[in-house]
């Protein structure tokens, strides 16, 4: 045979192993590749419009745990219990556990979900009794029962699942789920579940409204208009219970605490009322369920749970800065905006002290000059900071500045505000000469402290206490040029 002949016949061999090579190379690339990818266009609009059977089922099933978990949240975050859903959904693994071993060593299905759950919510209420117990048997706090059972629990569910593992009768694939959560492949059956629980849990939280706001707010004066108060925080216990284990499905038992936690904490910032906060944070955790699973959808390699949790942060995130009642930028600008006011009366009230003239038989008058050298030592300000103060309260047409005289004077509504913070101050260093007893010589830090939110509610009621009522009397004569009664 010639070498001719040899290489045609080998030619076609040679050319079908290179093309199993390229394939075998090919397909060992995809499965092996874990970049992710931008979603197109045609896959952005099939998770908006909710083509896809499994994300209509997952965003519905995370969207109403969402709005139940932000719901009950905000009864435990306000009765400072907001840890107590991490202590009990960790606390549910040890059920978890057990119930798969008992029924799978008695022949039955061991990973049936209501077992699971059953053996998880009985393991969890075994948690809260025992971190009960700990706090009212002991003089531990309740954060130092938190972690004992959080962690206790939450080994022993860890050396179950280890024995789990090596049983004849079955193992483990699946259980590590509840940790980490399995929104993907969540189904028709589990979205159920999840909203009856959820519905039971909003519903029970609409008719005890009123009872869990006066709990959260003040248990002893519940306890005194006759409330059942006990039966009310078993009430509230039982639907962390709730919500935290059907939770465990879709988000996971490390992750659950996030849905409980941080929609009311978000919630927080926006207001002061226990209704729209409640409403708010329902609707956070119903934005962040329903959010998390389409991006989940849409970037396939992202775990669910985590990004459900992601969302929510991003949304606490925001609340925290722009939130209009508690938002950082807003506490920032009111403390400056109050620094402003105190600086702006201590100006006037500095200049109103440096015009008065002791004797009360002559009439002072108001409306002269003071030069900045005399403000300086009032408040030991700096020349830059007492010209912006005066500026400031230039901007408010209190008084006028000549910037090159260096002199303030002011104005007829300067001298009226003037007067009429002089009067409240001296009338607060009465008071506490009179009734606090301190001595007249250490009145005038006291009373700075606290006059500049004085109410005038709080005003009459000094003026009575003190018989300073008379029409006759505008601005009574300073405390430190009397003797301290005796």
């Amino acid at each position: 045979m010639t070498v001719e002949r040899v290489s045609r016949l080998a030619a076609p061999v040679l050319f079908l192993l290179l093309a199993a090579a390229t394939a075998e190379s090919q397909s060992t690339s995809t499965l092996t590749d874990r970049s992710i990818s931008w979603p197109t266009w045609q896959q952005w609009q099939r998770v908006a419009t909710l083509r896809d059977y499994n994300s209509r089922v997952v965003i519905f099933g995370t969207a109403v745990l969402g709005c139940a978990a932000g719901l009950v949240g905000s009864f435990t975050l306000l009765r400072r219990r907001a840890l107590m859903g991490d202590a009990l959904s960790h606390a549910s693994l040890p059920g978890i556990a057990l119930a798969f071993l008992l029924v799978s060593t008695s022949g039955g299905e061991g990973k049936s979900l209501p077992v699971l759950l059953t053996g998880a919510t009985i393991s969890g209420l075994l948690g809260v009794l025992a971190i009960l117990g700990i706090r009212n048997l002991t003089r531990l706090k309740e954060d130092a029962a938190l972690g004992i059972v959080l962690s206790v629990f939450f080994g022993a569910g860890i050396a179950l699942l280890g024995i789990v593992q090596q049983t004849a009768s079955g193992h483990a694939a699946g259980l590590e789920s509840f940790i980490y959560g399995k929104t993907a492949s969540m189904g028709s059956a589990d979205a159920r579940m999840i909203t009856v629980a959820s519905l039971i849990s909003i519903g029970v939280c609409g008719l005890l409204f009123k009872e869990f706001k006066l709990l959260c707010f003040d248990e002893g004066f519940a306890a005194s208009r006759g409330k059942p108060v006990v039966l009310l925080d078993i009430a509230l216990m039982a639907l962390v219970v709730t919500v935290s284990i059907v939770g465990l499905q879709a988000v996971g038992l490390v992750l659950m605490i996030a849905l409980l936690v941080i929609p009311a904490a978000a919630a927080r910032f926006w207001t002061e009322k226990m209704a729209s906060m409640t409403l708010i944070s329902a609707a956070i955790g119903t934005a962040g369920g329903v959010i998390g699973a389409a991006m989940s959808a849409l970037f396939s390699r992202l775990p669910s749970g985590a990004m459900i949790v992601l969302v929510c942060t991003t949304f606490f995130a925001i609340s925290m800065l722009f939130g209009p009642q508690r938002g950082v930028l807003i506490r920032t600008l009111r403390r400056r905006r109050l620094n402003q006011k105190i600086e702006r009366q201590h100006l006037l009230r500095g200049i109103y002290e440096t015009l008065e003239v002791p004797k009360p038989a002559v009439q002072p008058s108001f409306r002269q000059p003071v030069s900045l050298a005399t403000l300086l030592p009032v408040r030991s300000w700096s020349t830059r900071k007492l010209t912006s103060i005066i500026r400031h309260a230039q901007d408010d047409s209190l008084v006028r500045f000549r910037e090159a005289e260096k002199e303030v004077i002011l104005t007829k509504a300067g001298v009226k505000e003037a007067a009429h913070l002089t009067r409240q101050h001296r009338l607060w260093e009465l008071y506490l000469i009179s009734y606090a007893e301190i001595a007249p010589g250490r009145v005038d830090r006291d009373a700075d402290a606290i006059e500049h939110v004085l109410e005038p509610e709080i005003v009459e009621e000094l003026e009575a206490l003190l018989d300073q009522r008379q029409p006759r009397i505008q601005v009574p004569r300073s405390p430190h040029e009397l003797e301290a009664p005796s």
